[in-house]
């Protein structure tokens, strides 16, 4: 939304009794890794004794009011951006089942572990009209929030939605995570198309991401900008659509 994180506490609930210490000293070095990274203090936190592994981060920032990014006010004629693959829900759900790659967890890893900083630093500066990150609804949930905030219909290019490699072959193989079959189900009344019940291919685009990246809605001549700038500092990037006028259904599968 345009903040920028200032300081943090960490929450962690351990089962002391069936985990030895070690692992929680990985766990808490991990997460001040990335709180540097981020470039955010870590100021106390609490650490609960409990049956399941647990750990989070309860983070305050700032942002002036008026330079707030919301995901309700995207406009006709703005292009849609995305700046990470999807396919981080279907990956674990095959980790899970023994059946990736190491080849595959890498990737995925690399992904969740992607800081979304330097992508959202720079749609601040090319002025975006509207942006959310990806994560447990989808790509889909998450682009009709967006329509149905702002009053419009967002066109995706399914050709032009990039995936983590070897996701459609693990879709084809079933793993495919339950929250996906979920969205699937909760979100499809709302996008026009017929087909999008009956082919594998548009299940990723429902799978919940961890750690997803942003889908960011600028105007044509910022967008470009955006494309640009994040080329040259190295900001993966993808244009998958683009923002039309309200229609009868929120999302409009291309």
């Amino acid at each position: 939304m345009g903040g920028r994180p200032v300081t943090a506490m960490n929450l962690v609930f351990f089962p002391a009794c069936s985990l030895p210490g070690e692992v929680l000293r990985e766990i808490m070095a991990g997460g001040q890794s990335v709180l540097q990274q981020a470039g955010v203090s870590l100021v106390g936190g609490h650490t609960v004794e409990d049956d399941e592994l647990k750990y989070g981060l309860s983070v305050t920032g700032l942002v002036a009011p008026d330079r707030i990014i919301r995901n309700s006010t995207a406009r006709p004629g703005d292009e849609l951006i995305l700046t990470k693959p999807l396919g981080s829900g279907i990956i674990s759900t095959a980790i899970k089942g023994e059946l990736a790659a190491p080849e595959a967890v890498q990737e995925a890893v690399q992904w969740m572990t992607t800081l979304n900083r330097e992508a959202a630093q720079l749609m601040s500066e090319c002025h975006a009209s509207a942006a959310t990150d990806v994560t447990g609804f989808g790509l889909i949930g998450h682009a009709c929030e967006m329509a149905r905030g702002a009053g419009v219909t967002i066109k995706l290019e399914i050709a032009s939605i990039p995936l983590m490699s070897v996701v459609a072959e693990l879709v084809a193989d079933g793993m495919v995570p339950a929250g996906c079959y979920r969205n699937r189900d909760h979100y499809q009344p709302f996008v026009h198309n017929s087909a999008l019940s009956s082919k594998e291919a548009f299940l990723p685009l429902f799978d919940p991401q961890t750690s997803g990246g942003l889908l960011i809605a600028l105007a044509p001549g910022d967008a470009g900008r955006f494309i640009s700038e994040a080329t040259s500092r190295g900001i993966y990037t993808r244009r998958i659509g683009s923002v039309l006028p309200s229609q009868s259904y929120l999302i409009e599968i291309a």
